[in-house]
């Protein structure tokens, strides 16, 4: 643990007294509020300029404390939470009383996860109640994974940065949809299909749209100021060098087996072989591109099997509709 004693207790008082912290997690880091307090909810959603239908995650401290949150848990849900918590996934489930309305987007239903990451959850212990707590970042924009990062972004409109280092998954939590019999994975995150099923005993839907409004499934999500625009592997480097031809500053994320090639383009990025380095280091990566000045990102997409389907995820929805060219 990187934060001090003191800073845990001063974030804490920051959310009693209705203030914003950002904290660090496994995943990114959060904009945090107290999830009872609907004041200071909304501000979350000023400060991020994020619409307020967009609904947000609660951190609790436990699973202990899930019943305290949300009404009527299916046996798969308790199974899920016993199984992955802490750790980077969230449950949708029926909401409880606590919850106020402004931190679902007025749905019936809340996103609930333990952090696991001992900053956040010694500041959760302190507190002694749930954080909603989406990215600490502008809505849309590329989620952040350092402190730095957060101070960069927002500022002074964060009332305190509580810092606990880089994170180490580097991609948001996997959302599962735990209302029915039938769980589905709304959003890949941290915690992969495989290791979901193989709890489950049964394979997972990945759905491509939802009725369940999620946080992350904005059309045009996670994006750099720079366009993003997916092509094929074997065409990254062709691709890159002739945008950068036609005028384009050109940033480019060069798969691991192509690195020793040469490329004529403002600025490279070789993607690390292991899929647990390239998703903690894949928003580092797209920030890094444009402080460089580039406003073209050419990448491919990962296999889409373990990490590599967040990562997938995450790369669509930093190009947008316009996915590939």
């Amino acid at each position: 643990m990187t934060a001090r004693t003191s800073d845990i207790e001063k974030a804490a008082g920051v959310l009693r007294t209705g203030g914003l912290v950002a904290l660090p997690t496994e995943t990114v880091y959060g904009l945090g509020a107290n999830a009872e307090d609907p004041a200071a909810v909304a501000r979350i959603f000023q400060v991020k300029g994020r619409p307020s239908s967009h609904p947000l995650i609660v951190h609790i401290g436990g699973a202990e404390h899930l019943d305290d949150w949300v009404q009527g848990v299916p046996p798969t849900a308790r199974l899920l939470a016993e199984h992955f918590w802490p750790g980077p996934l969230t449950l949708v489930l029926r909401r409880g009383p606590r919850v106020p309305l402004e931190a679902t987007g007025g749905l019936e239903t809340v996103a609930v996860r333990v952090p696991d990451h001992p900053v956040a959850l010694a500041l959760l212990s302190a507190f002694g109640g749930g954080v909603t707590a989406p990215s600490a970042n502008r809505f849309g924009s590329v989620s952040p994974t350092t402190a730095d990062h957060v101070r960069a972004e927002l500022g002074d409109a964060v009332d305190f940065v509580l810092d606990g280092g880089p994170s180490e998954v580097g991609v948001e939590s996997t959302i599962v949809d735990a209302t029915g019999d039938t769980p589905s994975i709304l959003r890949p995150g941290g915690v992969t299909r495989e290791d979901l099923e193989a709890v489950l005993g049964h394979p997972l839907e990945v759905p491509s749209t939802s009725g369940v409004r999620v946080p992350g499934q904005h059309p045009s999500h996670y994006a750099p100021r720079a366009r993003v625009v997916l092509v094929e592997p074997e065409k990254v480097v062709s691709e890159a060098e002739l945008a950068q031809e036609l005028g384009h500053q050109v940033g480019v994320f060069v798969p691991a087996s192509s690195a020793d090639a040469p490329v004529n383009v403002r600025a490279v990025v070789t993607v690390p072989g292991s899929v647990a380095s390239y998703a903690r280091g894949l928003y580092g990566f797209l920030r890094e591109l444009d402080q460089r000045g580039c406003d073209l990102i050419i990448a491919s997409l990962p296999v889409e099997e373990g990490l590599g389907l967040a990562i997938a995820n995450r790369l669509r929805r930093a190009a947008g509709p316009r996915a590939t060219e």
